[in-house]
């Protein structure tokens, strides 16, 4: 099959980081990588372009790291309380979501995307819980979860 060589412009997760020049199908360039300007065809401009950005992209990689390890300090001491509808042996009707420990954390003025957040294994019974929440290619933080009768 063939494929397209880019230079990705933004950090891409499972891809590459910005600067890096990448090998992908050509549907996954034209329908996703190219629409946001998360990369750009590889020519010689392109990569005077990169070259120029260097300093600014280490920077802003720097500043977010130091962000989501401030935010993973923050969560580390967060602990929610999610009010869940049980049976009379402590089985939950249904499950809890990330979707749900997300809009939790949104109350607490905590604005993190449910896809970020891992409950592992499903919580289905009444309790404590541990849920991991990437922030970060190398920052993961643990919030502590306790599931309530409602």
């Amino acid at each position: 099959m063939a494929q397209v060589s880019l230079i990705l412009l933004d950090d891409v997760e499972n891809l590459g980081l910005a600067g890096d020049e990448v090998h992908v199908a050509p549907g996954y360039a034209r329908n996703f990588l190219l629409p946001r300007k998360l990369a750009a065809k590889a020519t010689p401009g392109a990569l005077r372009l990169v070259e120029s950005r260097k300093a600014a992209i280490a920077a802003r990689r720097a500043q977010e790291l130091e962000n989501a390890k401030a935010l993973a300090a923050k969560l580390g001491e967060i602990e929610l309380s999610i009010a869940m509808q049980a049976t009379e042996d402590d089985q939950l009707f249904g499950s809890v979501t990330s979707r749900m420990v997300a809009d939790e954390l949104a109350a607490k003025e905590i604005k993190i995307e449910h896809s970020r957040i891992t409950i592992d294994p499903p919580i289905k019974t009444i309790g404590s819980f541990e849920a991991d929440v990437k922030l970060h290619a190398e920052v993961t933080a643990k919030i502590k979860i306790w599931v309530v009768r409602g």
